[in-house]
């Protein structure tokens, strides 16, 4: 047969087993064990060298690799021998072009024939993902174990409620080493009285948060707060819990509810607690069909020992009293404090008038003896006021109310009175009295609270100003809105001390913000007809301005337009040397009353605000929208500043976007605000700005 019928064969085969090789993933050469030639590679194991599988066949190992890396291969190659014909295999890493380590495993598997060794296939297989793998499970373990070390919350692992593991807070939650606690039931260190429904969590694998209580090595019961999850394994799954100590939040917790229920400066029951005390004795004084007394204390003349000595003084005076008085009281008795020397007493159990009126006695007598308050004696007495239960209330506001009530006519009798509450103190009259009275007292006592809002440019939202609205600490109704007493404050001539308050208390914050660093801006006050017939306004805004350190341009001084059409040229005047002084000028509920050009041309006027009654008609109602778009618009030809009051939706903030009114305010921004949560509001929308 010729030769070449033989050799066909051969090629096709030679070609299949090229095609083979080279189709693998794999690196593939063969080499001569006399020579330690290459006979043969693939194409990726010649490439990987910087070869085809052409030229590459003749070199020796050193040639294709290199120095560095037969230095590294060396030590594996000597033991291949006839004598020694086992596969080899070993993995070394080196640098590729750029600069990253790659892991080649190599595996050496000898060829023999007949006890004699012929050559050496070498199988190199890139297996640095592997290692990059088994490298990332590796440093995700590491930082879970300093992760777990490190973090304060306790970490325990358990399968089917053995603990396998845990950290060093949880040694330290429960007083055991780690080792103490593998092998341990985990409900072994969970308190009995929560064990059962601990269990249940258990059993059902739950993930919810919960709360429970773990035992302490030394019986000590600790309250936490447990999270688990499942965390699935090869062959099992296990959960892992973590405990949280909840010990110091509970604790503030506790102190949170106690200072929100109690006076801060004697440790009495608060308004707020008080109305729950109350409340809980009358439903029982009315299942036992029995009577319970209401008292109302109040210290005589207490403003003559803060303004002769000292508020110090008068704290400690208020704190001493409220010692005498829960000695002088019976176990089952309830006292509070409810605002400055005023103190509520219920006595429970069914008091006969006699039986009260003899209480109150037993009572003035410590009370009443001399106090030594910082090295000066102080005699006070006590006035009283007292409601009945059933026959003058039956729910906690009406005797509250109706003791207040006893409380005053007291008051008007002279010092140290008692007074039972009585229909005839029902009278208008004497209604009348008493909340003059008690006005009269919030007045000397500064019984007034401030509340801010905002005023913002519609165009960009940016803070205006503020306008200082005052709110009167009620002693039994809390915080009464100022529709509910201005005018009675007018009508009764007390007006002008509250406007000179809020005056004074207004620039104060408004320097206050300043000087912590919150942008400035103008505080606008409300000063009604009185103050401007009967006081020189000007030295006392002058004065005000002085001792706080405002400057004028950051107070604004509002006036309705009623107070300036009755006022005549004083007026006029008044309002010029305001303005010399700096002082913006603005009219207050515009449109309201006469809206007449022609003051508007005489007085220095710098801003008008439209009144809340137009603005919220504004969606619905032409002519509102009308009348608001005339004032837009005069305003803007008088060169005057126009703000709309009572903006409460966007549509509204749409159509006077729309009319080019300049700025607003209402509840679509902020309803008014404490000092404290006004300051808050300030920070927020800076940090909104800034973003923006």
């Amino acid at each position: 047969m010729p030769d070449e019928f033989i050799a066909q064969p051969s090629r096709d085969v030679d070609a299949i087993v090229r095609l083979v090789a080279d189709t693998a993933p794999a690196m593939l050469a063969y080499f001569d064990a006399d020579t330690r030639t290459c006979r043969f590679a693939n194409t990726h194991y010649a490439e990987h060298f910087g070869h085809t599988p052409q030229s590459i066949v003749g070199l020796d190992v050193q040639e294709i690799m290199g120095e560095l890396v037969w230095a590294q291969i060396e030590p594996y190659l000597d033991p291949v021998s006839v004598d020694n014909a086992q596969t080899m295999r070993y993995t070394r890493q080196f640098k590729n072009e750029i600069g990253k380590v790659q892991h080649i495993e190599a595996v050496l598997r000898p060829h023999e024939e007949n006890g004699v060794l012929k050559g050496l296939v070498a199988l190199m297989t890139d297996v640095s993902h592997h290692h990059q793998v088994t490298q990332q499970i590796r440093d995700n373990e590491e930082r879970m174990r300093k992760f777990a070390a490190i973090t304060t919350e306790a970490i325990v692992l358990h399968r089917d409620g053995i603990i396998i593991d845990g950290n060093d807070a949880l040694s330290r939650l429960v007083g055991y080493t780690i080792n103490e606690l593998r092998g341990t039931a985990i409900l072994d260190y969970v308190s009995p009285e929560v064990r059962l429904r601990a269990l249940k969590n258990l059993r059902s694998e739950s993930e919810d948060r919960h709360e429970s209580v773990a035992v302490h090595k030394s019986g000590l019961h600790i309250p936490v707060e447990v999270e688990a999850k499942t965390m699935p394994g090869e062959n099992d799954s296990h959960r892992i819990v973590v405990l949280r100590d909840m010990t110091d939040r509970l604790q503030t917790r506790q102190r949170l509810d106690f200072l929100a229920q109690h006076d801060l400066l004697t440790h009495l029951p608060n308004r707020a607690r008080l109305n729950h005390l109350l409340s809980d004795a009358i439903a029982k004084a009315a299942g036992q069909q029995s009577r319970l007394a209401v008292l109302s204390l109040d210290l005589d003349q207490f403003k003559f020992v803060n303004d002769s000595l000292s508020h110090r003084a008068g704290d400690l005076l208020l704190c001493e009293m409220a010692q005498r008085i829960q000695s002088a009281l019976r176990p089952q008795d309830i006292v509070a404090r409810v605002g400055g020397d005023d103190f509520v007493i219920v006595l429970p159990n069914n008091p006969s008038l006699l039986e009260t009126e003899a209480l109150v006695a037993q009572l003035r007598t410590p009370v009443e003896a001399p106090y030594q308050v910082e090295g000066t004696q102080l005699n006070v007495s006590l006035s009283v006021g007292i409601a009945m239960y059933p026959n003058d209330g039956q729910c906690p506001e009406a005797l509250l109310s109706n003791a207040e009530a006893a409380l005053q006519m007291a008051k008007t009798r002279g010092r140290s009175f008692t007074q039972f509450y009585t229909p005839a103190l029902e009278g208008r009259a004497t209604r009348m009295l008493m909340q003059e009275q008690m006005l009269r007292n919030a007045v000397e006592r500064g019984e007034f609270e401030l509340h801010y809002q905002p005023q913002t440019l519609i165009h960009s939202g940016k803070l205006a100003g503020f306008e200082a609205l005052v709110r009167w600490k009620h002693p039994h109704r809390g915080l009464v809105s100022p529709n509910e007493f201005i005018g009675f404050a007018e009508n009764r001539g007390l007006i002008a001390a509250v406007d000179r308050w809020v005056l004074n208390q207004a620039c104060r914050q408004a320097k206050t913000w300043q000087n912590d660093g919150y942008p400035p801006v103008p505080v606008a006050v409300n000063l009604s007809a009185q103050e401007f017939r009967q006081r020189d306004v000007v030295q006392e805004v002058a004065q005000v301005l002085d001792d706080t350190g405002l400057d004028a341009r950051y107070l604004h001084i509002e006036i309705t337009e009623t107070t300036l059409m009755l006022s005549g040229t004083h007026m006029q005047q008044t309002l010029h040397a305001l303005k010399s002084l700096g002082v913006g000028l603005a009219i207050d509920d515009f449109g309201t009353g006469y809206s007449s050009l022609a003051y508007l041309r005489k007085h220095p006027i710098d801003r008008l605000k439209i009144d809340r009654s137009f603005v919220s008609d504004l969606p619905h109602n032409p002519d509102a929208a009308a009348i608001v778009n005339a004032i837009v618009q005069m305003g803007q030809s008088l060169h005057l500043e126009i703000l709309a009051e009572g903006v409460e939706s966007p549509e509204q903030l749409h159509m006077l976007r729309q009319m080019g009114c300049a700025m607003m305010q209402g509840f679509l921004v902020s309803a008014p605000m404490p000092a404290d949560r006004a300051a808050a509001w300030m920070s927020q929308q800076c940090q909104m700005l800034q973003r923006q």
